[in-house]
């Protein structure tokens, strides 16, 4: 998830996030809960798309860290929302497969454009043939 830098609260989560880093092995999401909260979302895997997503605003996680301890842990708000998203990863769940059919409809030419490979970004991607 990338925030925007041109909007304070971003910024804000930005820098809370910036030592947000873990290593999460065979992880699983025990609970979601709390209440649902809209952010507006991007990934490097659909490059120009950013869309509100709905997640539940605090998780319950087991995992072993990059020792192989074993940690169970809740994570709330922004933390919560990034592992949400990553994890979603390794579940082969894109943001995008959570926005509404209408919205899907409104972005379908940028994903086609971005299957095609007609975008142009600073890193490495691969395209589907």
């Amino acid at each position: 998830i990338r925030p925007l830098a041109e909007d304070e609260d971003y910024l804000d989560i930005a820098d809370k996030l910036k030592d947000f880093k873990k290593v999460f092995i065979n992880a699983r999401i025990l609970e979601e809960s709390g209440k649902e909260w809209k952010f507006n979302e991007g990934c490097l895997s659909i490059p120009d798309v950013r869309e509100d997503v709905l997640r539940k605003e605090t998780i319950l996680i087991e995992y072993l860290d990059e020792n192989f301890v074993k940690h169970t842990e809740t994570f709330s708000d922004m933390r919560a929302r990034v592992i949400q998203h990553e994890y979603d990863h390794i579940e082969g769940i894109l943001f995008t497969d959570k926005l509404s059919v209408l919205k899907k409809k409104i972005i379908k030419g940028k994903l086609n454009k971005i299957s095609e490979g007609n975008i142009n970004v600073g890193y490495k991607m691969r395209f589907p043939k």
